[in-house]
């Protein structure tokens, strides 16, 4: 499997015509989310039909496209926003992706808070 390892990881919204390649998903990120496809954050794209999935990645020396296809159920997308708040990209955790990939639903997932220490001023 291809290690994505700390780098952000995006979630477009949008359907995608799962035919394109590197070079057309690259456009749809530097132009419909005005993001850079080459700084070397994940872009997950679904197909209309949610049964497809490609992540486009950037390295140093060219793109990675990986892609699935389920032969039986969808894929399950996160709830759409609605409003003048909508967003056409969304962050994911390494955990979200791998449960988008494995199709696990979390509509319904809580997560438990986690404790953050608040930093210590060094100053007297």
């Amino acid at each position: 499997m291809l290690s994505i390892g700390s780098r952000p990881i995006w979630l477009f919204r949008g359907w995608v015509d799962m035919r394109c390649q590197a070079d057309r998903l690259a456009q749809v990120v530097e132009h419909q989310l005005g993001r850079q496809p080459y700084h070397g954050d994940a872009f997950v794209f679904l197909g209309r039909d949610r049964r497809r999935v490609k992540v486009l990645m950037w390295d140093r020396s060219g793109f990675w496209l990986a892609s699935k296809r389920l032969e039986q159920g969808l894929y399950a997308t996160p709830i759409p926003l609605e409003g003048p708040d909508a967003r056409q990209v969304v962050a994911l955790s390494p955990a979200e992706l791998a449960q988008l990939l494995e199709g696990i639903t979390v509509h319904r997932a809580t997560y438990a808070p986690h404790y953050r220490r608040e930093p210590v001023d060094p100053s007297p």
